[in-house]
């Protein structure tokens, strides 16, 4: 592309004109006579794309694009809208004719730039905004996944409870990005949906601090401090070991631990920690800091579903599992109708079997509980007051049972801890499913021809909530790679099935009648 001065137009013709549009290598640049000169700048309005020859022009050099009223300083290139900046070119008469300036600055200042724009988009969750900045980035030849560092370097402590589906989601749309090179429109995809969703969870949300200072890393020391909700010296320890330099490494068992000593937040706590470890291997120490701190407030404010009714023999459980000599798993279907209490017992009878084959029921079970779903439960309305259930509760328990597999084929010891996890899923999600649907009916024939159409319905997914988004993607994954690590048998192509059905069925998400009938009950009762 010429670079330089370069003559554009005579001072008569545009004098004559009052504006006009100079072409070159493809570059539009519009120029006006003005009150104060002449003024050149791109063509295109940065918002939508409208020409800005066709703008009204006031006598301040105030230039309004007419499509949707962004405005624009053409002496400084200024929104006034706050939104993307115009670029605009240095211009000299010499002689009869116009000179434009065109020099791109290098490619550090333009990528500097360009995040500092991509900071101001995600700061209001402009989306269109971030897609622009984002291309824009992998323009500049750079690799445009580093707009996913930034964004959670800008979230990381604005999250009031800690990591949340936006930065496990990053992990997951960070994955298919890098299986798609080759494809910028794809891979924009991905880092648009990873970074949106951050914007969107810390929108209009403040600063929460992190606690000062650091200790010596000591592993049962941070599993206490999480165990006793001491956030403040779960992070010391945290930095601590961020200060050996190996964050990860030093961290993963004890917040594996950590996140497997209760049935956390749903399984979110150990799932989270798995994706902690995806995006610092993917991104680079230098997001091990946000990403860990983070994570580990999340893991201190997570909720301790054991501790309620539903779940109380869980500690009954895990103090007795494998204490019988029974060495076989039971099967998948055994577990049919089980409660938790009564899924937490009979795992822990048969603790004395393989790790993987007890896996393989329980995976077996939960995928049962998912395929066999009656859509009917979609309309409950009289459900308890914040007893809603619906598809995301069910793929839940795939999530989580990628992430047990994970960790605890790396941390053997935490086996008993995450296959009971899984009898909670298994005795939680009773009660909602049609026996009249065959699970053979939703088998897949040929998953390599299944994933791809998966992936492809990903890349437009139509869903206007993140959290819908995301579900999709990283159950899609999860169940992809339990089906890739080959430990799964029948199980995994149950798993396979129940996705397949959940991608075929509809998700009703906003439940306005069922809301407004629950709180008017529960008002009623709050007195």
């Amino acid at each position: 592309m010429n670079q330089g001065w370069i003559k554009a137009v005579s001072v008569d013709e545009l004098r004559r004109k009052g504006r006009t549009v100079f072409r070159l290598d493809g570059r539009q640049i519009a120029l006006f006579d003005t009150a104060k000169g002449i003024r050149a700048c791109n063509n295109r309005c940065p918002h939508e794309g409208y020409p800005l020859r066709e703008g009204t022009l006031d006598g301040n050099c105030l230039l309004t694009c007419n499509w949707h009223n962004w405005k624009f300083d053409l002496e400084t290139g200024e929104n006034q809208r706050e939104g993307d900046r115009l670029r605009i070119y240095p211009v000299e008469i010499r002689g009869a004719d116009v000179w434009i300036e065109i020099v791109d600055p290098p490619v550090e200042e333009r990528l500097a730039k360009s995040l500092k724009d991509l900071k101001q988009g995600f700061d209001r969750h402009g989306y269109d905004r971030l897609a622009r900045e984002i291309a824009r980035i992998g323009r500049l030849g750079v690799d445009p996944a580093v707009a996913v560092g930034e964004a959670i370097r800008w979230s990381h402590d604005r999250l009031e409870f800690g990591w949340t589906h936006a930065y496990a989601g990053a992990a997951d749309w960070l994955a298919l990005y890098d299986g798609h090179e080759g494809e910028p429109e794809n891979r924009l995809i991905c880092l648009l949906e990873a970074v949106g969703h951050m914007a969107e969870d810390t929108l209009r949300e403040p600063r929460y601090p992190y606690a000062d200072g650091a200790d010596d890393w000591d592993e049962d020391a941070f599993v206490r401090a999480v165990e006793d909700e001491d956030e403040a010296r779960a992070i010391r320890l945290t930095r601590g070991a961020l200060a050996t330099g190996d964050a990860w490494g030093v961290t993963e068992r004890g917040l594996a631990r950590a996140a497997l000593a209760h049935y956390a937040d749903f399984g979110h706590a150990a799932i989270y920690v798995t994706k902690a470890g995806v995006l610092i291997r993917r991104l680079g120490g230098e997001v091990a800091e946000p990403v860990l701190l983070s994570l580990v407030r999340g893991l201190v404010t997570a909720f301790r579903e054991d501790l309620i009714p539903e779940f109380r023999g869980y500690a009954d459980a895990l103090e007795s599992f494998g204490s019988k000599a029974n060495g076989t798993a039971p099967a998948a279907a055994d577990y049919t109708g089980l409660t938790a209490n009564k899924a937490l017992a009979l795992t822990a009878e048969h603790g004395a079997a393989p790790p993987l084959e007890l896996f393989g029921s329980l995976l077996g079970a939960n995928a049962l509980n998912m395929v066999r779903f009656d859509l009917r439960h979609l309309g409950d309305l009289d459900k308890p007051y914040g007893g809603d259930f619906g598809w995301l509760d069910l793929t839940h328990a795939l999530t989580f049972a990628d992430a047990v597999l994970c960790l605890c084929s790396k941390y053997p010891d935490l086996w008993p801890a995450g296959l009971l996890q899984m009898a909670c899923f298994s005795g939680r999600n009773i009660g909602h499913q049609d026996d009249n649907v065959d699970p053979d009916e939703w088998t897949v024939a040929d998953p390599d021809a299944f994933f791809a159409g998966v992936e492809r319905t990903l890349f437009d997914h139509g869903q206007d909530r993140y959290i819908v988004s995301v579900h999709l993607l990283k159950t899609a994954l999860s169940v992809r790679s339990l089906l890739a690590s080959g430990e799964c048998g029948r199980s995994g192509e149950l798993a396979l099935a129940a996705l397949n059905r959940l991608l075929q069925s509809p998700l009703r998400r906003k439940m306005v009648r069922r809301t407004a009938r629950q709180a008017m009950r529960f008002v009623e009762i709050d007195i």
